[in-house]
């Protein structure tokens, strides 16, 4: 494939925490590299999916849900957002109609119908939703923000998203690719096992553990046999929620390990020795440096 013909551009994903954000950049990838949970605001990092068409390799911003900031945590998750949508050829906005959210779209909409990018608006769980409210809100949004294109897609079945993808590479800058082709993700394999691992804590503890966990990464070591050795902290503030996460006789976290490492091995293709253990720290959502190990920049 001659460099000439190459397309590059990076694609914004904005909307309201648990649109569907990461289950849509997954689909986009054909395969999981954003986390998705239940829970609303999972994604800290920005991570970046790389999605092929042809000759077009588009990078993808999972920005957080940009939501209204109150801790430092929350603030450093929202300018992440934002920060991801500046350099981008276009801005997709997802609305789940079911959901809505009102009081988190609409100051999307506010921030958006001034920027310059093209725009695009995506509605999604068409599988879910009624068609004739469905097509009153994309009226409706529309005439609020000058969205170049709209589109109905279900992110969980793939329905819309070859059209989506099409039009998302149409739209994207002539330039050689910035990563190699079997590339899927920017997130080094350390960022990542973290947030395998954070992703299985809110599933298996989701009522139980409220947002104040964080998993370090500490150790990423490729073993002589081939096999990888991942040594991560799981940051709690409180003790209570130390006997959460470890379970009756340390049942818990052996769960939440074993489901982790199964997933990394298969992301990774090769065998997972993985090592979890858990400390409180009360304060860590003011520590500089835990952000910097998650991914974040540090907001004052």
């Amino acid at each position: 494939m001659s460099e000439t013909l190459q397309k590059c551009g990076l694609v914004a994903v904005i909307g309201a925490p648990n649109a569907g954000k990461s289950t849509l950049v997954n689909a986009l990838v054909g395969q999981k590299v954003a986390i998705t949970s239940a829970k609303a605001q999972t994604t800290r990092a920005r991570m970046l999916g790389i999605a092929l068409a042809g000759d077009t390799q588009m990078i993808l911003v999972d920005t957080p849900g940009i939501f209204a900031p109150k801790r430092r945590l929350d603030r450093a998750m929202v300018s992440a957002a934002w920060e991801g949508a500046e350099a981008a050829d276009a801005i997709l906005l997802m609305v789940d109609p079911v959901k809505q959210r009102r009081h988190e779209l609409e100051p999307l909409l506010e921030a958006l119908a001034n920027r310059p990018e093209r725009k695009i608006l995506v509605l999604n769980k068409v599988d879910v939703a009624k068609k004739e409210p469905l097509l009153v809100l994309a009226q409706e949004l529309t005439g609020k923000v000058d969205f170049a294109e709209v589109f109905f897609i279900s992110a969980l079945t793939g329905d819309g998203v070859p059209e989506l993808k099409a039009a998302l590479a149409a739209l994207m800058p002539e330039g050689a690719w910035h990563y190699p082709e079997d590339q899927v993700s920017d997130a080094s394999e350390r960022l990542l096992a973290a947030e395998v691992t954070r992703e299985q804590l809110y599933k298996q503890l989701h009522e139980e553990l409220p947002y104040d966990s964080a998993v370090r990464p500490e150790k990423y070591v490729e073993r002589k046999d081939g096999s990888v050795e991942i040594h991560q902290q799981i940051v709690v503030t409180r003790d209570n929620q130390r006997a959460i996460v470890l379970g009756k006789g340390g049942s818990r976290i052996k769960a939440i390990g074993e489901a982790a490492r199964k997933e990394l091995a298969e992301m990774l293709g090769q065998k997972v020795h993985l090592f979890l253990h858990v400390k409180v720290e009360e304060n860590w959502a003011e520590s500089r440096e835990i952000y910097e190990e998650i991914g974040l920049d540090w907001v004052r």
